[in-house]
């Protein structure tokens, strides 16, 4: 039966609403696959195409007071594969092992595991780098990092610390300051197509990554060099297993060196043992012996028990104490204070902790910072070891008056010290002065901060002058003194406990000399300690001359000049006026209006410091790396009161 006119109508429309309904329902799906769903499906997409590795961070860089590099970050490339592009992983390990330096059998296991992306060799050399790029293997990849370096190897190698290889800081200033060096990690993003293929045009992607923040230290590379080289001289001199060296500003508590031997390279930390990386100067405890003495002397004198010009009889040599006997070096009689302390009495120092009793000398030794950590930037430093007061017995209270029976780091002796050569103040001692952006903008300046006072500046100025008579002839420290400078200090021979016996050793000691320069107005608190020196261990004997040459190469690069000399080379002398000892000069370069300057060109930064001290010469240093530049040119004459440096470069 044919359709009626109004039956094709009916139809039309009901097609017509289908079609529009199919219409609405694909558009709608559309919609919801490419808008509502669109951000889901394109993170869906991305992990498909996309393998994201996430970087090391780039570190910020060290740099000592000056602004030299002491660790910086620099460009290293990384090798990675896909094992599944790898066809043949055994001749590929074959090829790689010699170069990575990794075994075979472990490189084949990793070529041929079914992950997308496996590490082969982090931060390699450019040469290594460079020869396997010649090899041609389809499936490997080199990815840019950054690779901590130390540009002065060993110096300062016992505050910097090192870094592993993430890079998280592992020892020293790297640990302590890890959060703001660190920064915050890049992504290396590689783009393949279905079948696993790389893209050329987005086969590596680094993302994202902001450079650490940079550290300015209180350390002067070059005091530090100093240090380190007279440590070592020293110690190898001397058969020692060890020493350290701290020198501070008593003013402000910077720490200007900081020195310790065994030393090692970080550049290559793991190839050294802990007991090398360990920090002696935090770390290590020993019984001060004599140099303890002064802080007793103030004590005493803070709390008007002992005036001054008081004598105190010594003896004659020997004293019994609880039942036990101190001797003293020599037989003394009557000894006012200042040359109890300048003959290093141990017996008149026992009478005066005897004068003070338990309470308050633990008191003031607490106060000096004994026994407490002394707050330094640096991980793993030690209290030391200070009983209470109610553990003394009679020979004990004797034997701390001498500074045996109590174990101290050298970086506490050194602040304690500062207090005595700053007027009375204990400071805080601090490596890190402030800390910048990774474009030089300032974050954050560390500002001296006083713990306490501990005795008054009129006590602290009686402590300082008797502690001249030291270095003074007839002292136990003459061998610190300086010409032209007023020189405070105190010696010490101590003890060691024997580990076996629980006793102390017949033979081993520890020799230490510490003390201020110029003591008048002091500049720099020196500490010098030589653990177990073969032969006679006085510190007067093995301390002081490396107190004295540090010192005075210190005095000498800080332009503190000698009182009583003449440094104008360019006018003839006055008949009053004392020459300067030119008898360590080289004759050559020697002239008669002055000094002549050396030939320093393509020297390194070590080199050039080794001919200032040969040659006493005092130059401005600035840069890095090889000499590129001097000022007056070689040959001519440096003249007292004009300019003369030398510029470093790459």
């Amino acid at each position: 039966m044919a359709l009626t006119e109004r039956g094709i109508q009916l139809r039309i429309r009901f097609f017509g609403a289908l079609f529009i309904l199919a219409f609405l329902l694909i558009a709608g799906r559309a919609y919801y696959l490419q808008v509502v769903l669109a951000p889901e499906l394109q993170s869906r997409a991305d992990q498909q195409r996309q393998r994201v590795v996430k970087l090391a961070p780039q570190r910020g860089s060290i740099f000592d007071s000056r602004g030299d590099p002491l660790a910086v970050s620099l460009v290293a490339e990384s090798l990675y594969a896909d094992p599944v592009l790898i066809k043949s992983p055994k001749k590929v390990a074959e090829k790689l092992r010699k170069l990575l330096k990794r075994p075979k059998k472990e490189l084949s296991r990793l070529l041929s595991s079914r992950k997308r992306f496996v590490w082969l060799g982090r931060k390699l050399d450019p040469e290594v780098a460079k020869e396997i790029r010649k090899l041609k293997i389809y499936g490997l990849q080199f990815v840019t990092e950054r690779k901590r370096y130390y540009p002065q190897a060993s110096i300062a190698a016992h505050v910097l610390g090192f870094t592993g290889l993430d890079p998280n800081g592992l020892e020293g200033i790297e640990l302590e300051y890890d959060q703001p060096l660190q920064g915050t990690s890049g992504r290396l993003v590689s783009l393949h197509d279905a079948r696993g293929r790389g893209l050329a045009s987005a086969e590596q992607l680094v993302q994202g990554g902001v450079a650490g923040r940079n550290l300015f230290l209180t350390l002067d590379r070059s005091l530090q060099y100093v240090a380190e080289k007279e440590l070592a001289r020293v110690v190898r001199e001397t058969g020692a297993v060890g020493g350290t060296i701290v020198m501070l500003e008593p003013a402000s508590g910077r720490v200007l060196a900081l020195a310790s031997q065994p030393d090692y390279n970080p550049n290559s930390a793991g190839r050294y043992p802990a007991a090398k990386r360990r920090n002696r100067a935090v770390c290590d405890m020993y019984e001060p012996g004599s140099t303890f003495k002064p802080f007793l002397l103030a004590a005493v004198l803070e709390e008007g028990l002992v005036q001054p010009g008081k004598k105190i009889y010594c003896e004659n040599g020997r004293y019994s104490v609880g039942g036990k006997t101190i001797r003293d070096h020599k037989k003394f009689k009557q000894l006012s204070l200042k040359e109890t302390l300048k003959f290093s009495s141990n017996i008149g120092f026992a009478k005066l902790g005897k004068i003070l009793e338990r309470e308050r000398f633990y008191s003031y030794i607490r106060n000096f910072g004994f026994g407490e950590r002394s707050g330094i930037d640096l991980p793993g430093e030690v209290e030391g070891m200070l009983r209470p007061p109610s553990g003394w017995f009679e020979i004990d209270l004797a034997a701390i008056s001498f500074g045996q029976g109590i174990s101290v780091t050298p970086l506490q002796m050194a602040a304690a010290m500062g207090a005595i050569a700053n007027g009375g103040l204990l400071m805080e001692p601090y490596l890190v002065e402030k800390i910048t952006t990774a474009d030089g903008e300032l974050v954050e300046k560390r500002l001296p901060e006083v713990r306490r006072r501990v005795v008054s500046e009129k006590t602290a100025r009686l402590v300082r002058e008797m502690m001249v008579s030291v270095t003074e002839p007839g002292g136990t420290g003459t061998r610190a003194a300086l010409p032209g400078y007023r020189v405070a200090g105190k010696t010490g021979t101590a003890q060691k406990v024997d580990m076996v016996t629980g006793g102390y050793s017949p033979d081993k000691r520890v020799s230490s000399f510490i003390g201020f320069v110029p003591a008048d107005n002091p500049a720099l608190v020196l500490s010098v300690t030589v653990d177990e020196p073969k032969g006679k261990a006085y510190g007067g004997l093995i301390a002081a001359p490396v107190f004295a040459r540090i010192a005075g190469h210190t005095l000498s690069h800080l332009n503190i000049l000698p009182k009583g000399t003449v440094v104008a080379l360019t006018r003839e002398p006055q008949a009053t006026e004392p020459l300067p000892d030119l008898a360590p000069l080289l004759p050559d370069m020697v002239a008669s209006d002055g000094l002549r300057m050396p030939n320093f060109s393509g020297m390194s930064y070590r080199q050039v410091l080794q001919t200032m001290q040969q040659r006493n010469l005092n130059l401005k240093l600035s840069g890095s790396g090889q000499v590129v530049k001097q000022y007056p040119p070689p040959g001519k004459v440096i003249r007292y009161g004009k300019s003369a440096w030398i510029r470093f470069g790459a």
